[in-house]
């Protein structure tokens, strides 16, 4: 038995109408289940899901990065800070071999968009 993928991720939100409006309309990801107003909400990356799931008890700490790569690094950046939103680096090509840029969803959950260089 080999672990082949990752079908999805889950990430616990605080206000899914805001989760929502980032993850569709800024990041532009397909909403496939759910919405603004549910308690949970699935999104298409390619052959897997971001899946966000309500929870307004808690309060999150950094717990790692999502990592997700994405056809033009540059041009994604550019649409978030035209739409007023503040990533946390500039697009920088990495020694490791991509070119890569983090920014915060609304929940401080820190997201990476890459691209193989």
């Amino acid at each position: 038995m080999n672990v082949r993928s990752i079908s999805a991720v889950t990430l616990a939100v605080a206000d899914m109408a805001r989760s929502v409006d980032f993850y569709q309309n800024n990041i532009g990801m397909e909403l496939l289940y759910g919405g603004a107003s549910a308690s949970f909400t699935s999104f298409k990356v390619g052959d897997g899901y971001l899946n966000l799931t309500l929870d307004t008890q808690r309060t999150w700490a950094w717990w790692g990065r999502l990592i997700f790569h994405v056809d033009d690094v540059d041009a994604l950046h550019q649409r978030l800070v035209q739409a007023g939103l503040n990533p946390s680096t500039e697009p920088t090509d990495a020694s490791w071999g991509e070119r890569f840029f983090h920014i915060n969803d609304p929940d401080s959950h820190e997201l990476s968009f890459a691209k193989p260089l």
